[in-house]
C-alpha cells in the first residue's frame, strides 16, 4: 500500500466505526431508558418477574428501529457511496 492509501484506509475505517456507534446509539438508548423505567417500577412494586423486563425493552428497541430505519439506511448508503466513489477516483481511473 502506498502511504496516502494507508491514510485513506484509516480515514474510512474511522468513519465506519463512528457510523456504527451513531447507528447503535438510538437503539441502545431506547433499551436503556425502558430498562431503567421497568427496573424502577419493579423495585417500587416489589414484582421481580424476569420476563417483565424483557418484553418492554424488546418492543421499545423494535419501535425505535422502525422509526429510525430510513435515517439508518440513508447514513449507510451515504457512507458506502463515499467509499466507492473514493475508491473509484483513487484506483480505477
Amino acid at each position: 500500500m502506498q502511504p496516502d492509501a494507508l491514510g485513506i484506509a484509516v480515514d474510512f475505517a474511522r468513519e465506519a466505526l463512528v457510523l456504527a456507534v451513531l447507528l447503535a446509539l438510538p437503539l441502545l438508548g431506547a433499551g436503556l431508558v425502558i430498562g431503567l423505567a421497568v427496573s424502577v417500577l419493579q423495585a417500587a412494586t416489589q414484582v421481580q418477574e424476569t420476563s417483565l423486563g424483557f418484553l418492554p425493552k424488546l418492543l421499545a428497541v423494535a419501535a425505535t428501529l422502525f422509526m429510525i430505519l430510513p435515517w439508518m439506511l440513508g447514513a449507510l448508503t451515504d457512507y458506502a457511496t463515499g467509499l466507492f466513489r473514493a475508491l473509484g477516483e483513487r484506483w480505477l481511473f
